[in-house]
């Protein structure tokens, strides 16, 4: 059997370790941490539970077709709720907007707000599904090789999408500002401005809009949970506390792995790690991508996390909440065009103990912050000390409570923990931005050119960032090695 070893845990690397092991190859993986899942770690204290990092569940069509592939189902590992309402954006004092679950009910909300709006939405969903059928059944599939893989006739018809952003669309079809910042919302999860983002990415808002938010019961660590018994079912050999520091090279070929203290043989490399720092690790020789080549790159952001266990219950909040009450754009800018901390910055409140109750201890709440900031980025203590009172200060004003007298557990996350936690480039917590010049084949690409054998994976590669994204670069790779060995 050829062995396989893939570097890191995340949701890439369990997915290749899934559909490799599944053709028979004898796959390990190698976590530097003590715990599996990549960013997607989870943690238990003084009977709180946090998710570390990715807490929205979208595209559910997605992890049903990975576990599929295995003819399993979600539900063979995880329960799945959808979330009504799917979250809440705050725009002032007392001035939010709920997001039904439900099209009609949406429908009516946005015709309520503005006159036509109704039909305009209708209009663009339409478009969004149309081009969510044929980014994630076909576009985000490929191994982006060239740019002749994305010449067919469905994406023949939509080219110019390419060449307008979604800022563009949603401007001239909604007039209402709080409208147009909920549906240009959701392509910040792919970490570019709208005004940079090609409007063929309002798949998105078929994936937020109609296929909705979910929760898994347990938080998003059960999909990781239910990935790594899938793993372990078939035949993955998991290793923690197993950092990869370099490797044995024969003839442009990989012939092993190093760790402290000891080598391991291998047919085959995976990198589901970080990118850059894992191909820093290679002789220069080797190396593709130049450290200008990384300089040059439109980073998606990193993020101050903050997860708070507080001793009574928060009123008037949902399990999601956005907090746009400030001036996005000027918040964009300071991420990607003048990278400093924020002068007044939107942020995200998760609190999943309002779905979960075993996410807090009885009469308690879990609550996990999350405020985007540049990646690279210089992180102090004081720094996030500063920004967790303004946090928390705005959140008691929007749900006119007190609440920081009722923090029994704090603990924040930010620049310096991804870059020591994950070797994150620049700290960033999401990849590339997906814009126009970062997409499919002109990002980094899945295997090393210089090696026969050395393949990477996951958010600094096709197709992108973002957990289903995740899940498919996994397959993709995995096709790549077994076509390689066949």
């Amino acid at each position: 059997m050829k062995k396989i070893a893939i570097i890191g845990s995340g949701f890439s690397s369990l997915s290749a370790a899934c559909y490799l092991a599944k053709e028979g190859f004898n796959v390990s993986i190698y976590e530097k941490n003590i715990d599996f899942g990549g960013r997607a770690r989870q943690f238990k204290v003084d009977g709180f539970r946090f998710d570390m990092g990715p807490s929205w569940y979208w595209m559910p069509d997605v992890f049903e077709s990975f576990f599929n592939d295995f003819d399993k189902k979600v539900s063979d590992y995880y329960n799945l709720k959808r979330l009504s309402p799917s979250y809440r954006v705050v725009f002032g004092i007392k001035d939010y907007i709920d997001l039904p679950s439900n099209l009609d009910e949406l429908y009516n909300l946005f015709e309520s707000i503005e006159k036509g709006s109704a039909s305009n939405l209708k209009s663009f969903l339409e478009d969004a599904k149309y081009n969510y059928d044929i980014a994630i059944n076909k576009i985000v599939k490929l191994p982006g090789h060239s740019p002749f893989e994305l010449i067919t006739l469905e994406t023949i018809t939509r080219v110019s999408q390419f060449f307008k952003t979604i800022n563009s669309y949603v401007s001239k079809k909604f007039t209402n500002k709080k409208l147009r910042q909920i549906l240009e919302f959701p392509v910040l999860f792919l970490g570019a401005k709208p005004e940079n983002t090609p409007y063929f990415y309002c798949f998105m808002n078929f994936a937020d809009l109609s296929l909705g938010t979910w929760y898994p019961e347990g938080g998003m660590y059960e999909v990781v949970n239910g990935m790594y018994e899938l793993a372990d079912s078939l035949g993955v050999n998991f290793y923690s506390k197993s950092e990869v520091i370099g490797f044995n090279i024969e003839n442009n070929t990989v012939t092993g792995v190093q760790l402290k203290g000891k080598d391991i043989g291998c047919d085959f490399i995976v990198n589901g790690g970080d990118y850059r720092h894992v191909e820093k690790l290679l002789p220069t020789k080797f190396q593709v991508y130049s450290d200008k080549y990384w300089d040059s790159r439109v980073m998606a952001p990193s993020a101050l996390l903050f997860y708070i266990g507080l001793n009574r219950k928060v009123q008037d909040v949902l399990h999601h909440n956005l907090f746009f009450d400030a001036d996005f754009k000027k918040h964009a800018a300071e991420i990607y065009d003048d990278a400093k901390w924020p002068s007044n910055p939107l942020f995200y409140a998760n609190f999943t103990s309002k779905t979960d109750l075993k996410d807090a201890p009885e009469g308690h709440e879990a609550c996990f912050l999350l405020m985007p900031i540049a990646a690279g980025i210089e992180d102090s203590e004081e720094m996030r000390e500063k920004y967790y009172h303004i946090l928390m200060n705005r959140l008691e004003l929007h749900t006119n409570q007190e609440l920081k007298k009722h923090v029994v557990y704090k603990r924040s996350f930010c620049v310096d923990d991804f870059v020591s936690e994950y070797h994150s480039f620049k700290g960033n917590a999401y990849g590339l931005a997906n814009t126009l010049t970062q997409t499919a084949f002109l990002k980094p690409k899945l295997k090393n050119k210089r090696l026969t054998n050395f393949y990477n994976t996951g958010q600094l590669t096709v197709p992108g960032p973002g957990v289903p994204p995740a899940l498919i670069s996994g397959k993709i790779v995995s096709e790549q090695i077994i076509n390689q060995k066949s």
